[in-house]
């Protein structure tokens, strides 16, 4: 006797990097578009305006009838990163939602991840180029 698996995925869930810092994306469809952030509200865990625009800006890029309940998991880098992070996540959940916003995001650039990392320290050196103060004697 075989069963049929009915129940079907609640969420959409994407990852979005930025240094150190990583964001695990979930989206799922809501009658108002929320944020929680680590447990807490899209203001209180970035109390600065300009990242809770970061933050944002790919659901600028959709429909404004969709609204979606966003729940993120971020750890890792700075509160800048995160920010980032997060939007890059949020981007690529939309995109799994409705594949037809996936040239309006793109357009945007909010697709392109940035692989800019913290450069490693070589022997020798203080930090990654700093040299040690040269002297003659």
């Amino acid at each position: 006797m075989t069963t049929k698996d009915t129940t079907k995925k609640r969420y959409i869930e994407a990852v979005g990097r930025r240094k150190e810092a990583i964001a695990r994306v979930r989206i799922t469809p809501s009658s108002s578009t929320t944020f929680i952030i680590n447990g807490k509200t899209l203001e209180e865990y970035f109390p600065i305006a300009e990242l809770r625009a970061i933050v944002k800006k790919p659901l600028s890029k959709i429909d404004e009838e969709q609204k979606f309940s966003i729940s993120i998991m971020t750890k890792g880098g700075g509160i800048h990163s995160q920010a980032d992070s997060c939007a890059l996540g949020l981007a690529r959940a939309l995109i799994v939602a409705d594949p037809a916003w996936k040239t309006d995001i793109k357009k945007s650039g909010l697709l392109t991840r940035d692989a800019r990392i913290k450069e490693r320290r070589k022997f020798g050196l203080k930090k990654a180029r700093k040299a040690p103060q040269w002297s003659k004697r």
